[in-house]
């Protein structure tokens, strides 16, 4: 069998009822025709970021779920979806590698039948940044104001591993692995264009570099800092070598 047959099976697969249900002949359309693509890497390209933004529509769905129960202060449920949606992304930071396997000129030529487009245009990635503002204000409203708490009770003055704490931390692990995706996503930019090219809108990369450094929930991250330093103004921040003492 030569490439053309093979090319034919798969631009129309046999459809039972398992391909009928998951609709594989309209998403096996969703890719340009074979016979069009301009090099051998573009369906990989295609198929990469079509995934990405079918994990993105799936998180965003669990996230305003995550929303309600956050509101009817349901942990179990807030924990059990969170520990989905960091799973999703994870899988959306490792699948990135694959294109790291395109060398860039392979990557120039797919580039450049993008048009005007860029990443930056992802309506998956652009509706998501919308979702951590509402998970904020229902994890504040239930878990810290509904309850007379502030973060630095949460975390330090009354610390008991409850509720509040474990919320946080699902959310503060959303936080850490987005911003992990972002700066996956800079170094596969670094490595097929780099860094001191212009990008497709004629804007410097520097702004993928500033967005990997974004953090959805500040006060999290903060605390942390201000934990340290109470704790450095209470034991000094010279304390007294161990290995000194061990050698005597």
């Amino acid at each position: 069998m030569h490439k053309p047959d093979y090319y034919a099976r798969i631009e129309a697969p046999e459809m039972r009822d398992y391909g009928v249900y998951l609709q594989c002949d309209k998403l096996l359309a969703c890719q340009k025709p074979l016979a069009e693509m301009v090099n051998a890497d573009e369906l990989q390209f295609q198929i990469v970021h079509q995934v990405e933004e079918l994990w993105m529509k799936l998180i965003t769905y669990t996230l305003v779920d995550v929303v309600d129960f956050l509101e009817q202060q349901n942990t179990h449920r807030v924990v059990t979806l969170m520990g989905r949606v960091h799973r999703l992304m994870r899988m959306m930071t490792v699948q990135l590698d694959l294109l790291e396997t395109m060398s860039p000129k392979e990557y120039q030529e797919i580039r450049l039948q993008l048009g005007n487009g860029s990443g930056q245009e992802s309506p998956g990635f652009k509706l998501l940044l919308r979702m951590p503002p509402d998970l904020w204000r229902a994890f504040k409203a239930s878990y810290l104001d509904g309850r007379g708490l502030a973060v630095e009770d949460v975390y330090d003055l009354s610390y008991d591993h409850g509720d509040s704490y474990v919320v946080a931390e699902a959310l503060i692990e959303f936080d850490e692995l987005f911003q992990k995706f972002r700066a996956n996503h800079l170094y596969l930019i670094h490595r097929s264009i780099g860094l001191g090219s212009k990008s497709l809108k004629g804007r410097p990369v520097e702004l993928l570099q500033a967005g990997a450094g974004h953090r959805f929930f500040p006060e999290l991250w903060d605390i942390r800092c201000d934990m340290t330093d109470r704790w450095g103004s209470q034991y000094g921040t010279v304390r007294d070598s161990i290995s000194h003492h061990a050698a005597e």
